[in-house]
């Protein structure tokens, strides 16, 4: 077998065919991306809107293959053993830092299993309160909590979540204590501030814009560093009280590790393209996700800051790893 392999590279050698020329050709057949949500979400709607464009500047179609299960590991893992030959994406997100620091093992190591190729959006979470509430600030909010700790409900989805996190770091970086109160999904959440159970949420600005703009829930914050276009009049949380907060979710594209360089090249460039596209622009940001270009390199560093992050509020708020 050795020999077969030094006698095909002497003949790609003499006959003056560069080793990378398959990376040069790339891509020759459709590309498959991993999805690890199930249909119909935001994560997947803006994969599937990247993907309608990348497949234009690819000149090969990208399949969406949505993969949910086990909060992703089902697709991660499909992802990391497969061939590192470009044809398996996955849309990494920021469930992929969180894991990494909340759970004490996980059959694949989010920055050693995967290439990162670029970054697509950013989600902005915000802040709300019930429309008739009292609270009409961030700095209501935390003088409310001051003056009644532990007596404050806080409402997300599930522990572990982003908006789960997005409170503790709140909680750690305001100075206040309260209760946080998970719920298994977003319509419970809703109807537990509609309602008496909780006073405040965190939640993606996403599925709740329409009903902050209808005037059923009150937005006090967004949690990004800079205001997001669609609520214009609402301020960041930094600029409403608690300098240096920022939570933005994100996603992205990685492919396996040991991916050829050439190839992640390509794909970043696809990426690039498809966000400079108008129409995509204009998708995203009827789903309130902003676009988010970045080179390869620049997308490693931000998912190692990301990692440590999380890794820091997990161990502050002392939730236990899973």
């Amino acid at each position: 077998m050795l020999r077969t392999w030094l006698q095909v590279a002497a003949l790609v050698a003499a006959a003056g065919i560069p080793a990378f020329a398959p990376a040069q050709n790339y891509p020759t057949k459709p590309i498959r991306f991993l999805v690890p949500f199930g249909p119909g979400g935001v994560g997947d709607i803006t994969a599937r809107v990247a993907a309608q464009k990348m497949s234009a500047s690819l000149g090969q179609q990208v399949i969406i293959d949505n993969r949910p299960g086990a909060g992703g590991i089902v697709a991660s893992q499909l992802a990391a053993k497969a061939e590192p030959d470009g044809y398996t994406m996955l849309l990494l997100n920021n469930a992929h830092a969180i894991s990494m620091a909340l759970f004490k093992s996980l059959p694949y190591n989010t920055l050693g299993d995967f290439a990162p190729v670029s970054s697509l959006g950013t989600f902005s979470l915000v802040l709300m309160v019930n429309p008739d509430s009292p609270i009409k600030s961030v700095k209501d909010l935390i003088a409310s909590a001051k003056a009644n700790p532990g007596k404050l409900n806080v409402g997300t989805i599930q522990i572990g979540a982003t908006q789960h996190l997005s409170t503790e770091l709140f909680k750690s970086m305001a100075g206040v204590n309260w209760v946080h109160v998970p719920y298994t999904n977003t319509g419970l959440v809703l109807g537990g501030l509609r309602g008496s159970s909780i006073q405040v949420a965190f939640e993606f600005i996403a599925p709740v814009l329409g009903m902050i703009k209808a005037g059923q829930f009150r937005a006090l914050a967004v949690t990004t560093r800079t205001r997001f276009s669609g609520l214009p009049d609402v301020p960041t949380v930094q600029e409403a009280g608690v300098p240096g907060f920022e939570v933005t979710s994100w996603n992205g594209i990685g492919v396996p590790a040991k991916t050829p360089k050439a190839i992640i090249n390509r794909l970043n460039r696809a990426v690039a393209e498809a966000q400079a596209d108008p129409d995509l622009k204009q998708r995203f940001q009827q789903m309130a996700v902003d676009t988010f270009p970045n080179t390869p390199e620049g997308y490693r560093k931000h998912i190692a800051a990301e990692i440590a992050k999380w890794t820091k509020v997990i161990e502050t708020a002392k939730i236990p790893k899973q």
